[in-house]
């Protein structure tokens, strides 16, 4: 029996051989004393890439996110983000438990929402109110399937958060797909933040870790609570070697997750049974509803049959391509769903 073709995230994607004698031949030291060798490197590439003076390594996004919004904020500060924003959705509540923040939530299309928008979410100077201290933005967009933000729209939300006083953070897990399909160096995207966070665990390929990135004193802060957080690491060099690979030599590949993306969201608009409008497809997620049945159930035939991808609600599933999955299999993967809707 073939192997399933995974498609549920680009988490599970497992290292190439090459990382893995990346990974085994990697120097490493201790990372909480500062001196892993591999670790240092991958944070200066990291850096480098984002156009800022420092970064610093840690196990998960989550990670990255949480510990930026402790470094921008003191307990009881407000922090402006879009209504569907992976920190709010999917990061276990950590705002409110491990920074003390409130979060300000903005309509947005596809996880974009405009300067105007964010500027009536602002609140007024009030001893009533929470300060409003942070913007976060997330590019691509999880819950958006994938939506780059134009970088047009970025520089008008960074214009009315320079004008209000407020510092920007970019929660850049998928930063490096966004760059690959619009062509825009991912250091012109950073150049409008204070702080950016990306993960080496998705569409890169590594098997473990984020960075966050920003000026050299905000750094140091940020690995204050890093430490805090539980997120200090050892001989962390072996992991990070892989992230340093994935760093140096997968990125313009993720254009071909791309176009498995784009053909296998065609595909499945041309099915009875399925909504979806191709064309919204950007980067490497695409989401769909189908009306033949509830999502959920249409997940387990799905698994039964050999495709596993998630439900993200009653009605919709998400289906994301990685480097685990080629051309062949997204034909196969349409197969799958022709012959479960028939």
């Amino acid at each position: 029996m073939p192997q399933p073709i995974d498609l549920r995230s680009d988490t599970v994607t497992q290292p190439t051989e090459a990382m893995r004698q990346a990974m085994a031949a990697a120097p490493v030291g201790d990372d909480v004393l500062g001196d892993d060798p591999t670790v240092i490197e991958l944070e200066r590439a990291t850096a480098e890439v984002l156009g800022k003076p420092a970064a610093v390594y840690m196990p998960s996004g989550t990670m990255t996110n949480q510990v930026a919004l402790r470094t921008h904020t003191e307990p009881g500060d407000e922090v402006v983000m879009a209504e569907n924003a992976h920190i709010y959705f999917y990061e276990g509540g950590a705002p409110a438990a491990l920074s003390g923040v409130m979060l300000r939530l903005v309509p947005a299309e596809r996880g974009i929402f405009t300067a105007e928008a964010m500027r009536a979410a602002l609140r007024p100077a009030n001893v009533h109110f929470p300060r409003t201290k942070l913007v976060c933005v997330e590019s691509t967009s999880n819950r958006g399937g994938g939506s780059i933000w134009p970088l047009e729209r970025i520089r008008e939300v960074h214009d009315v958060a320079r004008e209000a006083g407020l510092a920007m953070h970019l929660d850049g897990a998928r930063i490096w797909n966004a760059s690959i399909a619009a062509g825009v160096p991912e250091r012109d995207y950073a150049q409008y933040f204070d702080s950016v966070s990306v993960c080496f665990s998705k569409g890169l390929g590594a098997p473990v870790g984020s960075c966050l990135a920003g000026g050299a004193e905000f750094i140091d802060r940020a690995r204050r609570f890093r430490k805090m957080f539980g997120g200090g690491m050892r001989q962390a060099g072996i992991i990070a070697a892989g992230a340093l690979h994935a760093l140096r030599n997968h990125r313009d590949r993720l254009a071909d997750d791309h176009a498995n993306a784009k053909v296998l969201a065609e595909g499945l608009a041309a099915i009875d049974g399925i909504e979806l409008d191709a064309a919204t497809v950007e980067t490497n997620i695409v989401i769909f509803r189908v009306t033949a049945c509830g999502a959920p159930e249409m997940v387990e035939r799905l698994t039964a049959a050999g495709v596993l991808v998630l439900a993200t609600s009653p009605t919709n599933i998400r289906a994301v391509t990685n480097l685990m999955v080629d051309a062949e299999d997204i034909r196969r993967t349409l197969e799958v769903f022709r012959r479960v809707l028939s």
